[in-house]
């Protein structure tokens, strides 16, 4: 690995200044179409939302269940029960 980025180090050296300048110009070109890109993607989304919040009261999901307790404590008998006489 070290080897590849000495021969690429090489390469880039070999080539002239002007050649040199107008790469390093059409990467920087590159990154700034990238970033005003990004920046008005960021803009756009942003003035799109209502950034409305609804603010509402948290229920308790205890509170909300339907089954009665006695239910469920008849459901957990029967899985003991089952477990203990080995029925399926």
């Amino acid at each position: 690995m070290d080897r590849y980025f000495d021969r690429l180090d090489d390469r880039w050296r070999s080539l002239p200044v002007g050649k040199q300048h107008l790469y390093t110009l059409y990467f920087f070109v590159g990154y700034l179409l990238l970033t005003v890109g990004v920046v008005a993607k960021v803009w756009y989304d942003t003035k799109q939302s209502k950034n409305d919040m609804h603010i509402e009261h948290i229920e308790n999901p205890v509170l909300k269940k339907n089954e009665s307790p006695a239910r469920l404590q008849d459901t957990l008998s029967t899985i003991l029960k089952n477990r203990i006489y080995e029925r399926k």
